[in-house]
């Protein structure tokens, strides 16, 4: 794993593990909370909904403060340390209005946050390690998953909200002081030559980074039903309490750090078609998983088949973060990983509109089927449109040919 050689990559490696792992017993106790709360499926979708508003409305914002190269490293850490002091009114109590406005004050934060670290990744390692490092990343946040959304399953049975807000608090505090320390070395150029995919133009007019979006926005419609819904399928379709729902969002880290694992070892992994193949494969697992109750509640069962989606579930991120690193320059990756940001949590939305007003009337299996329907579909479509550069375009690939005529001209 030659990026984990690399000192400052495997600081906001390590900074990204303990978060996510502090970030996973918040975001299992959470909906279980809220749902619990509201006794309704679209009481828990105003909560998701209240989390993606921050992301589009300071979308300008963001983009902007991601794209000062030099003040990267100094924005993750404030946003770090003020997404600790965030969870502080959690100790007050878990009242309605309280979940609600900490959601909403996190979500900004995050909105904030991702778009300066998926900026700042490519001026830690090189090009062509961006599949493979973007993969580690997503190993840290699976390695956060399966130990967090187990403590916090269980935490919220035994120890209750006040452990799951230290613990979260404490995890973004030793984040900052590790992101303290990264030194990006260099600024991204664009590719050498007058065929660069990335010479000139606006990086929106990019049919790769168009299409890249808007796949986002496909999948992310589905993970919005998901979201809600999966509070609900593990309650009334499969019988279970809140331990058994931290149970089997754990259990999904599994198979991503496998498949975290393997990218992360992997040479001349094309982002494009790993996204459009990875979608393929989460909906065709997801509508298994579904429609699986009529035959059999038994947990492992379920276990296995999440283990299952969590391999494609890291490809899927791991390859679209990586197309759009390259098909960007420096400057401007900021702008586009908001918009990246912006597009997912609009998507998000549709979902959890639809979860909330069709959830208690049609029941959580049909819905949830849309959301493997929607992977199936942003697989189809990555594959069709999405270019793969793979450290330089190929003269001999005549799609590589055409988008970099497209790219060149914009």
């Amino acid at each position: 794993m030659t990026a984990l050689r690399n000192r400052d990559f495997r600081r906001l490696w390590l900074a990204g593990l303990i978060s996510d792992t502090g970030d996973w017993m918040l975001l299992v106790a959470l909906p279980v909370l809220v749902y619990q709360r509201t006794g309704s499926t679209l009481g828990t979708s105003i909560a998701f909904l209240i989390e993606l508003v921050p992301a589009v409305l300071i979308t300008p914002l963001a983009g902007h403060l991601a794209d000062r190269s030099g003040h990267r490293t100094r924005l993750l850490v404030a946003v770090s340390l003020g997404q600790a002091a965030a969870l502080l009114p959690l100790l007050a109590g878990a009242h309605l209005l309280v979940l609600y406005g900490v959601i909403a004050l996190q979500a900004a934060l995050a909105s904030l946050f991702d778009p300066a670290k998926n900026a700042l990744l490519p001026t830690l390692v090189a090009e062509d390690q961006l599949v493979r490092a973007n993969s580690l990343i997503g190993l840290n946040q699976n390695l956060g998953r399966l130990v967090g959304a187990a403590l916090g399953g269980a935490a919220l049975v035994t120890g209750g909200l006040p452990v799951i807000v230290i613990g979260d608090a404490a995890s973004f505090l030793l984040a900052a002081a590790l992101i303290w320390g990264v030194r990006p070395a260099k600024a991204t150029a664009p590719l050498s030559g007058a065929s660069s995919p990335r010479r000139g133009g606006h990086p929106f007019a990019r049919r790769s980074v168009r299409v890249a979006l808007a796949v986002t926005v496909i999948i992310d419609i589905g993970q919005g039903l998901f979201i809600v819904l999966f509070v609900v399928f593990v309650a009334r379709n499969l019988h279970g309490n809140a331990a058994e729902n931290g149970f089997l969002r754990g259990v999904q880290a599994i198979g991503a750090i496998a498949g975290g694992l393997v990218l992360a070892r992997a040479t001349r992994v094309r982002a494009g078609r790993l996204v459009g193949l990875a979608c393929l494969a989460f909906g065709a697992v997801a509508v298994l998983t579904w429609n699986l109750p009529h035959a059999t509640t038994a947990e492992p069962v379920y276990a296995a088949l999440f283990i299952c989606v969590g391999i494609p579930g890291v490809a899927i991120l791991s390859g679209l973060i990586s197309s759009l690193q390259q098909w960007t320059t420096d400057g401007e990756r900021g702008r586009v990983f908001a918009a990246f940001g912006a597009a997912s949590a609009f998507g998000q939305a549709v979902g959890m509109v639809a979860a909330g007003i069709l959830g208690d009337r049609l029941g959580a299996v049909p819905l949830l089927n849309v959301q493997a329907i929607c992977y199936l579909a942003g697989g189809v479509a990555a594959l069709v449109g999405i270019a793969d550069v793979g450290g330089s375009p190929s003269p001999d690939r005549p799609a590589d040919r055409a988008e970099v005529s497209r790219a060149a001209g914009a």
